[in-house]
């Protein structure tokens, strides 16, 4: 895709440098357009927004047919460029984290923000594919049917999965409380197979350390950090290193077992009082009534 645009831009620079060439000017006598804008253009190192495009047919004195011609050419480029900004958001739409676990056998992942991928549902996967930059509904769709049928590895014999959040995570919830609802009785489900084990740092422990983003450790050769633009996979030894450093931190400070199930359980009953009219957006403060 990126390719397609460089190649784009570049037939529209040379159209408009042989454009320019016909007519006997130099870029430093195109009324109206400074001489480097005139040079990144034709050398498709910039791509011409509709006014200067404009602009350059004015000065070029372009008739009908060949103004069309060259706002056809940039036309082409502002849709490769489109498919380019998309591409990258379907890499965005987890992408990376999904490969990097398809083939790792031990993966530790800390989040204390969103739920680990491989333990959302896909009602909640979509909210989060919904908020990466230039996402479509297509791209969402495909993205959700990725995760969901990647976390059938949950399940495989061999591999090993430790999952630690901070209760914040059971409490940041998008959409619903029924939404919630399912979401936590499906944690319930996984943490009791024997390849998972899911820990959660109660809001009523101090945390060993800051948190300051999420990651997952793939085996020990790879982390992958996830931001609001995507997805970073860093491989070099010395990250990884004090990542599980990290990591062995949260891990010690979590709780597991019998705790987290009450846990889980604690934070259920919470979203049931909320109600199913409840919503991030319209849910309105009750007015209290204090007694003095």
């Amino acid at each position: 895709m990126g390719s397609e645009r460089q190649d784009r831009m570049k037939a529209l620079g040379t159209r408009l440098r042989g454009l320019r060439t016909e007519a006997g000017l130099t870029g430093a006598t195109l009324a109206g357009v400074g001489q480097p804008t005139v040079s990144k253009v034709e050398t498709g190192r910039m791509v011409p927004s509709v006014d200067v495009l404009g602009r350059l047919s004015r000065a070029l004195g372009l008739d009908e047919t060949t103004t069309r011609e060259v706002r056809d050419l940039l036309s082409a480029v502002e849709a490769a460029q489109h498919a380019t900004q998309l591409a990258r958001a379907e890499t965005a739409l987890g992408g990376a984290l999904d490969e990097a676990v398809r083939s790792a056998q031990l993966v530790r992942s800390f989040q204390c923000v969103v739920l680990p991928a491989m333990l959302q549902s896909a009602e909640y996967a979509r909210h989060v594919f919904d908020s990466a930059p230039a996402a479509t509904p297509a791209g969402i769709g495909r993205a959700v049917a990725a995760r969901i049928e990647r976390q059938s590895l949950l399940y495989e014999p061999g591999r090993e999965w430790v999952f630690v959040l901070t209760e914040g995570v059971l409490r940041t919830w998008p959409g619903s409380p029924s939404l919630m609802l399912a979401q936590l009785d499906r944690l319930l489900a996984v943490e009791s197979l024997s390849t998972v084990r899911l820990g959660v740092i109660p809001w009523r422990r101090a945390v060993p350390v800051m948190p300051r983003h999420g990651f997952s450790l793939c085996d020990r050769e790879a982390v992958v950090v996830e931001t609001f633009r995507g997805e970073r996979v860093l491989d070099d030894s010395s990250d990884v290193t004090s990542y599980e450093g990290t990591f062995s931190r949260f891990e010690e400070a979590a709780t597991f077992g019998s705790d987290v199930r009450e846990l889980l359980l604690h934070v259920m009953k919470d979203f049931r009082a909320l109600g199913d009219d409840s919503t991030t957006h319209t849910r309105r403060p009750r007015p209290q009534r204090f007694r003095w």
